[in-house]
């Protein structure tokens, strides 16, 4: 199977991620990882991807597309693959459909993990990061107790600015603005399966699964 998973910041969609990879024996091709083995390797694409980086821009689609379709040349593809954090446009959900007819190949669904804006908000401004020593904590799901170092008492905890409540709606804003239209072309196509993300991580597993074997009920229907 071939499936992508769709999932706002905080949505414990990497968590997921690896469960399916492994329960599955899916390859994983999520995109934050391929910009940064490119950029380590100096790859053509990632010194090109650099150059708009580096200026500020965007990275265009073209580059990200060039990424993927060079990652799906690898023979742990054959079997299946799991898109993470691609795509994130309807111009590259397309170009990806594009790529898959090459080969033969199709999305056989996409799986969306469902958290209201609220939730992620709590999730993603309750870090808090020590400036001496670098530990992090959650005010909710791992609260400071003990420094791990035993030399203070929690006095030089801080949050960044990025974790602010402020600052995460606008990155939550921002994700809803590019994805929106991405979960209605997977709806559309009628291939979106939908998760409740909030609960028990081994209970958002059993729904991922139950998704799977929906999407693959309908693959088997279909072929």
């Amino acid at each position: 199977m071939n499936i992508v998973l769709l999932g706002a910041p905080g949505s414990g969609k990497g968590t997921q991620a690896s469960l399916l990879r492994d329960g599955l024996g899916l390859a994983h091709v999520a995109s934050g990882d391929l910009f940064r083995d490119h950029l380590a390797r100096g790859s053509d694409l990632g010194q090109l991807a650099k150059s708009y980086m580096t200026a500020g821009k965007l990275v265009p689609d073209d580059v990200t597309i060039g990424m993927i379709r060079e990652r799906l040349e690898a023979p742990d593809t054959s079997a299946g693959v799991l898109f993470d954090g691609f795509p994130r446009t309807v111009a590259q959900a397309k170009a990806l459909d594009a790529m898959l007819r090459e080969s033969g190949r199709r999305i056989d669904g996409a799986i969306l993990i469902d958290v209201d804006e609220d939730e992620l908000v709590a999730r993603l401004s309750g870090r808090q990061i020590c400036r001496e020593c670098g530990a992090s904590f959650h005010k909710r799901f791992r609260p400071f107790v003990t420094c791990p170092e035993g030399k203070c008492d929690g006095e030089h905890l801080y949050q960044r600015e990025d974790d602010l409540p402020e600052a995460v709606r606008v990155r939550l804003e921002t994700y809803r603005r590019q994805t929106e239209p991405v979960i209605e072309y997977y709806e559309s196509a009628e291939l979106l399966e939908r998760v409740e993300g909030v609960g028990d991580v081994a209970a958002i597993t059993d729904l991922m699964e139950k998704a799977v074997r929906a999407i693959d009920g309908r693959k088997v229907t279909t072929e």
